[in-house]
């Protein structure tokens, strides 16, 4: 499972970026109106630093919006994919899309037949969200494992991407149910290198060393 960082704010992409365990990264309207400056710049310089799928939003609900902000969005970079919500407009965008060799991924999942539907339609990539179905007592896992399951019996050539990611659970269960990838927020992403014995055994041994 590859891991890409569920942000727009550039200091925390190129920290996470030189760590060297993240792929790509998402972004999403709402994470966008978190930052300064304007759109097309900013997925410019995000590019710039990511070597690796930047998933970007479009804005318009209709089909024809979306396939031009898409063809937009795509014309960035290469390594951009036109982010989609789950509509039937949005996936007559994402066949026209993919038609032109433009990647996608479809956002806003929350069934596995919305998953299945994106991808017929020639998605590039699906992304369930975990923490909003957990928000309503609903279990996020369990639809990304029949998602998962789904898309292997079938041999579905469109990658999984766990998304609302809350916790280091949630990428734990993610790899365990075979997602493709876990986009996660910087704050969960230092989280995962956190252990307490891994800190006190770094704080041993560097006493130990002083009494050398």
């Amino acid at each position: 499972m590859r891991f890409f960082l569920d942000s727009a704010n550039l200091n925390e992409i190129e920290k996470a970026w030189n760590m060297g365990v993240i792929a790509g990264v998402t972004t999403n309207p709402s994470l966008v109106a978190k930052e300064e400056g304007d759109f097309f710049e900013m997925i410019r310089r995000i590019a710039a630093i990511v070597d690796g799928p930047i998933s970007a939003e479009v804005i318009a609900l209709d089909g024809e919006g979306m396939i031009a902000e898409g063809r937009e969005l795509a014309a960035i970079h290469p390594n951009i994919v036109v982010k989609i919500p789950m509509t039937h407009e949005g996936l007559r965008a994402v066949k026209t899309l993919n038609s032109e060799k433009i990647k996608t991924n479809v956002t806003l999942v929350f069934t596995p037949t919305q998953a299945l539907l994106a991808a017929r339609a020639g998605a590039s990539y699906v992304s369930p969200f975990l923490g909003r179905l957990d928000d309503i007592g609903e279990d996020g896992i369990s639809l990304l494992n029949d998602i998962c399951r789904i898309y292997e019996l079938y041999d579905l050539d469109c990658r999984v991407i766990a998304a609302s990611i809350r916790s280091p659970l949630h990428v734990l269960e993610s790899a365990r149910v075979g997602a493709d990838v876990a986009t996660v927020p910087y704050a969960v992403l230092l989280r995962l290198f956190e252990h307490p014995l891994t800190s006190a055994g770094i704080e041993k041994f560097l006493a130990d060393w002083q009494k050398r």
